[in-house]
């Protein structure tokens, strides 16, 4: 039982054969999603176009989740939006970037792993592996309480 969130990224993985950790280059999606990746000062989306910072890869990875999210989900101006819906969307771009960055349905397909096994399979820093990992153990421990109360007929 995946979220919204969690399906919408199978989905677009799906479509653009996005399989395993191995198949998350950001050059490559970018290009499947006919996105353009530029660098400049600054991090930002402009229409079809994602610009990050020069820095190492997996920091640009995980920036790229971040403005994938703005790319996919977001239309609109942030510089000309209410603060509370800038707010909103930043917070949406940051929680989208775990999960496309980290995806679940990859996770599962896993089993027992480690914040040092997302770490290296899929090129994210240590804090944002450490995140992941207790976001996607709290969905395996409501999966399991929900299954075995639906057995047990709560």
């Amino acid at each position: 039982m995946y979220s919204h969130l969690e399906d919408y990224i199978f989905r677009i993985f799906s479509s653009i054969g996005v399989e395993q950790p191995k198949d998350l280059d950001m050059h490559t999606i970018a290009n499947k999603l006919g996105v353009e990746i530029t660098y400049q000062k600054r991090a930002f989306r402009l229409d079809n176009e994602i610009v990050l910072v020069k820095s190492t890869a997996r920091i640009e990875w995980m920036i790229f989740g971040h403005e994938a999210c703005h790319y996919l989900r977001h239309s609109g101006n942030q510089l000309l939006m209410n603060q509370l819906f800038f707010d909103l969307q930043e917070w949406q771009a940051d929680h989208f970037a775990y999960h496309f960055c980290v995806p679940t349905f990859m996770l599962d397909q896993l089993g027992e792993i480690s914040v040092y096994d997302i770490v290296n399979l899929f090129n994210v820093d240590f804090e944002f592996a450490i995140k992941r990992l207790e976001m996607y153990q709290n969905k395996q421990y409501i999966r399991e309480r929900y299954h075995e109360n639906y057995l047990i007929g709560y």
